[in-house]
């Protein structure tokens, strides 16, 4: 326990909430596991604050993964694949993930092997950008991978 005329040391409980009254400050538990837990003297409502404070600062520190999403379909056009193509090295060059799907409606779902060549090539084009950072899966009617910029 540490407070402004406290002595750290090993109190026992009564002892403690007294010194916590005398100074008009809350026990606080910092260690229950410990054998004998451990207690600090502090205004629980400031510590509450400072440890909130603390997390949102670790929170606003981390990286934001940024997903950007490309659809494609089965039947796609030379000038079509090009055009997403485009669009999908524009997003790896602004640091952003790209998730490729080709969605498959109705019966085009017996072109699954199509749907796989496309994405393939689609990663294979954009293997200077970026790399693979899932295969491609089908998923219902959708057949999806996932692509990471290069750093």
């Amino acid at each position: 326990m540490v407070g402004e005329n406290v002595e750290p040391g090993i109190y026992n409980l009564r002892e403690a909430i007294d010194i916590a009254d005398e100074l008009e400050l809350d026990l606080v538990e910092i260690s229950p596991n410990a054998n004998p837990p451990v207690c600090k003297v502090a205004d629980y409502r400031k510590l509450l604050y400072e440890q909130k404070k603390k997390e949102k600062e670790i929170k606003a520190k981390t990286a934001k993964v940024i997903v950007k999403e490309i659809r494609l379909g089965p039947n796609i056009d030379e000038h079509d694949f090009n055009f997403k193509l485009k669009h999908a090295i524009k997003f790896l060059h602004d640091g952003a993930k790209v998730k490729v799907d080709v969605f498959f409606r109705g019966r085009s779902i017996i072109y699954k092997d199509r749907g796989e060549i496309i994405l393939l090539r689609f990663a294979q084009e954009l293997a200077e950008y970026g790399k693979v950072e899932r295969l491609p899966k089908l998923e219902g009617k959708r057949m999806i991978m996932i692509i990471t910029p290069k750093k």
